[in-house]
């Protein structure tokens, strides 16, 4: 599943079940609906175009489907950020980190994690050399 094949609300979904880690359909729309309204039978859809990409599954437990993702959290934003960055930034992660800085709000909070990661690999690196 390549990650640029889901969209914004399969995205919202595939969050759910990696918070749920198993999840009703009805589950996932009552989650969803908390943040935004979104019809039950988008849901459905939605599920069944996500099990077509193989990123969830579902077992029935009676008359019930439930809900599982197939592809981890993490390994899906380590395949998104690089696809984006090989896309978009044509490889280059320091335009990447450059856009972010000057078009979005950064926090403080945030800048301090970003310049401890930053301080952090430039020490993992010098050990290297």
């Amino acid at each position: 599943m390549a990650p640029s094949q889901l969209g914004r609300v399969q995205l919202l979904i595939m969050q759910v079940l990696w918070d749920k880690e198993r999840a009703t359909a009805r589950e996932i729309t009552e989650a969803i609906n908390q943040a935004e309204p979104i019809a039950h039978s988008t849901v459905q859809t939605l599920l069944r175009g996500l099990e077509d990409k193989r990123a969830i599954q579902h077992r029935a437990e009676g008359r019930t489907f439930v809900f599982f993702p197939l592809v981890k959290e993490d390994k899906f934003k380590q395949s998104a950020t690089s696809d984006l960055l090989q896309r978009v930034f044509a490889g280059n992660a320091a335009s990447l980190v450059s856009h972010l800085l000057k078009n979005e709000q950064v926090s403080p909070e945030e800048m301090s994690e970003i310049r401890k990661l930053i301080n952090r690999r430039g020490r993992k690196g010098e050990g290297d050399q």
